[in-house]
């Protein structure tokens, strides 16, 4: 009796910690790689955090592309980011969950220095992550595709 109560436990132990992995992978919260929309090329490291149900993305790496300003430095930012490294730099903030995904956000495009209203939803296994920026209403925007690194 013993042994069947300890497999039985162990089982339970194993279907409780299945299902919290599940659940980690159904929050954008984590590290992601993002991929160039237009290279279709990676582009950085994010890491996605959440504090009081709002969520935000610092760059933690940047990958070399062709015409990248070597430094690194957010050279057509027009705030305090100007001139600053974008590794370490938020450049997404102010999500929420809405429904199926989060919206109400903004997000920095550090090439370019412009903000956009941000929205983002998970695939259904928890594994990639589609990041809009838009202009006014959703239509008019870019979407990456990002990955999940953990």
């Amino acid at each position: 009796m013993n042994a069947f109560k300890s497999v039985m436990l162990g089982g339970a132990v194993l279907v409780l910690l299945a299902g919290s992995a599940f659940a980690d992978t159904m929050t954008p919260v984590g590290v992601w790689r993002s991929i160039d929309d237009k290279t279709k090329k990676e582009r950085s490291i994010i890491r996605i955090t959440e504090v009081n149900g709002e969520f935000k993305g610092v760059v933690e790496k940047v990958f070399d592309q062709p015409g990248d300003d070597p430094a690194h430095l957010c050279k057509e930012c027009k705030d305090e980011r100007k001139d600053k490294p974008i590794v370490g730099m938020t450049i997404l903030w102010g999500l929420k969950k809405d429904g199926a995904g989060w919206s109400g956000g903004e997000i920095l495009d550090p090439k370019n220095g412009k903000i956009y209203r941000a929205k983002m939803s998970l695939s259904e296994d928890g594994r990639s992550l589609n990041v809009r920026g838009f202009i006014g209403v959703s239509l008019i925007g870019r979407t990456q595709t990002w990955w999940r690194e953990q």
